[in-house]
């Protein structure tokens, strides 16, 4: 018998919808899975939808999310790692080349064996960049839920292949991800600063309407401001937690039983796809071996297709370059942000792709 919760009032609804988050949160964290935060509300919220929930996130709160994400994001962009990114920039070039035509060339053959509709699989193979790329994708006509399906199980699959590869490289254990404090002490300055960043600049961008600019405009002010020295970008992990669970909450309860059953047929080509990019972004690492004499755990986790996150940490622990691993990490995220609008369309305009297609 389906579970039917059109029925139920809205509180009874939300109520669910927080338990089953709180749930899947703990038991994503225990299993060590990136993104728990955002993965474990957006499963609840997908349980939600197909028990035919109504509950839906305000628009206001969701957009101030995106401002958190964007100010994330230019937090993460250190002068070091600039410079880092300049020192070896040929290297650098050609090996972001490299993985971004693979990506896209994997994305195009998904959307042209209408895996995916439209231009969906050309965003969701975007190789990083997860949560920018899935918020970008709705603003350029894509499907934000199967964009999203893509892009997170392609974070699991490397960050779990990539941990397997450094336990077989290394004889130490590799380092969990630090407990979360939820409540520490605050730069009440930084944090101040950072609030009126993200309700601005999140503001402009809706007011100028420009395309992901939520995320985009706090983001690149945050860069800037961040690595001028004209502020200090403070974000609680309370703070993150809950724009994380919003976003999650947003992009699940659009989820519908077609739409599901639409991403478990799509499942086997989507996972071959993520490890055939895998596959050769390892042949690229090995490149990099042969060729820059780079040790062969630095190449591969440098060239690993996202889930930066849970990079940092295994490259942490590990007897690496970390600088040259965040540094071509970043840098990719970084052309993958600003080109991937334009690839997306240029692949569309030449195969005759359209935007989005609603299931």
């Amino acid at each position: 018998m389906r579970m039917n919760l059109s029925s139920r009032s809205p509180g009874l609804q939300w109520l669910a919808l927080l338990a089953l988050s709180l749930l899947f949160f703990v038991i994503f964290q225990a299993m060590r899975l990136p993104a728990a935060l955002l993965l474990g509300p957006m499963a609840a919220a997908i349980a939600i939808a197909a028990a035919e929930g109504a509950i839906r996130v305000p628009v206001r709160p969701f957009i101030l999310s995106q401002g958190v994400i964007g100010c994330l994001i230019a937090h993460s962009i250190e002068p070091s790692t600039l410079k880092e990114m300049v020192h070896d920039w040929p290297i650098f070039l050609m090996v972001i080349a490299s993985v971004i035509f693979a990506s896209n060339t994997l994305g195009w053959f998904l959307a042209r064996w209408q895996v995916l509709p439209g231009t969906t699989a050309v965003w969701g193979s975007s190789p990083g960049a997860a949560a920018a790329m899935t918020l970008m994708a709705e603003a350029y006509g894509a499907d934000i839920r199967l964009v999203a399906f893509m892009q997170y199980l392609r974070v699991v699959f490397v960050a779990v292949i990539a941990s397997l590869v450094s336990r077989m490289w290394i004889t130490g254990p590799v380092a969990a991800a630090p407990e979360f404090i939820w409540f520490p002490p605050l730069d009440w300055l930084g944090f101040g600063q950072t609030l009126i960043l993200i309700i601005g600049g999140s503001w402009l961008a809706v007011r100028l309407r420009i395309p992901a600019g939520p995320m985009l405009v706090p983001m690149i002010l945050g860069i800037i401001l961040h690595n001028t020295g004209l502020m200090t970008i403070v974000l609680p992990p309370w703070m993150l937690a809950a724009s994380y669970a919003l976003i999650g909450w947003n992009i699940g309860s659009r989820f519908t039983r077609p739409i599901l059953v639409h991403a478990a047929r799509a499942l086997p080509r989507v996972v071959a796809s993520i490890l055939t990019l895998i596959t050769i972004c390892g042949g690229i690492a090995a490149l990099l071996v042969y060729f820059a004499d780079i040790d062969p755990l630095t190449a591969y986790l440098a060239t690993s297709p996202g889930g930066a996150d849970s990079i940092a940490i295994i490259a942490a622990s590990s007897d690496v370059d970390l600088p040259f691993v965040m540094a071509m990490q970043t840098a990719r995220f970084l052309i993958v942000l600003v080109t991937g609008p334009a690839i997306a369309r240029f692949i569309a305009k030449r195969t005759g792709l359209t935007g989005r297609n609603d299931l």
